[in-house]
């Protein structure tokens, strides 16, 4: 099996968890690749994310690990998943690949929950407001790579369309006001945020401008929950890039401030009226 060159973040997490029930064991790689009849090379390299394995090998390190933790290791089963491709695959070489890696992270989820303080969150994106977005890059972008920037984005809303995953999005008013792209491009976006806020498995809240303050206000991020806590990701953006965060203090600490923010957002009757007011303002 050749080795992946770039790990995306989910199988680097993969690694992980195998590593941290192997220290959890109080066992030593070479004594798991004994056990499980490889070397050690490959118990290293399935670790660091760089080889997959098949999910009866998985199985096998579990009872080795001795990990008794059911859900755990059925959703790291889940996650053995062969050599299959994703459809963001395609984008690979391309686009950045913290791209990618949100967008493997969203295929899998089995819920979301997003905070955005200035953006319009990436799933519900119109083309139009998508490349206004990505026009204002500085230096600017070439051509070619804003348009393979929109149509990975514009991929991206298959996670609420075809995986029904539920969806809870938190926006603030100022996100909303802003005119990216033009007036038009700004109500098309709006109305489409509406019709999207309409599909059962969506719940969009709106942040008041009047709001005095809360937790994260100055923060853009993504929760992704997993089929097991252990395996919930938080992606932050930066300046420079998505940062992931999955150690269990952090995951506690990220939805305890969630929580706080959606004490401060409008319900969602109350922020459909906050669109359509906004809307009519266009």
């Amino acid at each position: 099996m050749a080795p992946r060159p770039t790990p995306s973040v989910r199988q680097r997490r993969f690694g992980r968890e195998l590593r941290r029930l192997r220290e959890a064991a109080g066992m030593s790689a070479p004594r798991a690749a004994e056990l499980l009849g490889t070397d050690r090379t490959t118990i290293s390299n399935v670790e660091s994310g760089r080889f997959g394995i098949s999910e009866p090998r998985l199985r096998r390190l579990a009872s080795i690990y001795e990990c008794d933790n059911t859900g755990l290791v059925d959703a790291l089963a889940a996650m053995t998943g062969g050599r299959t491709r994703g459809w963001w695959d395609e984008y690979r070489g391309k686009i950045p690949p913290d791209f990618l890696d949100v967008s493997e992270l969203e295929h899998h989820a089995s819920s979301l929950r997003t905070l955005q303080m200035a953006h319009i969150p990436g799933v519900f994106q119109t083309e139009e407001h998508a490349r206004a977005l990505f026009d204002l890059y500085v230096p600017a972008l070439p051509r070619l790579e804003v348009e393979l920037r929109v149509a990975h984005r514009l991929s991206r809303h298959r996670v609420v369309e075809e995986g029904a995953v539920p969806y809870t999005g938190l926006i603030h008013e100022a996100a909303l006001r802003f005119q990216i792209g033009g007036r038009q491009t700004a109500k098309a976006q709006l109305n489409w945020l509406l019709t999207e806020s309409e599909r059962p498995h969506v719940t969009l809240l709106v942040i008041p401008l009047a709001t005095e303050g809360f937790p994260m206000a100055g923060d853009t991020m993504m929760y992704v929950s997993a089929s097991d806590s252990y395996l919930d990701t938080v992606e932050v953006d930066s300046p420079t890039g998505a940062v992931f965060f999955d150690s269990l203090t952090q995951l506690a600490n990220f939805r305890r401030r969630l929580d706080l923010v959606e004490q401060v957002a409008l319900n969602p009757e109350a922020s459909r009226d906050r669109i359509l007011e906004i809307v009519g303002e266009l």
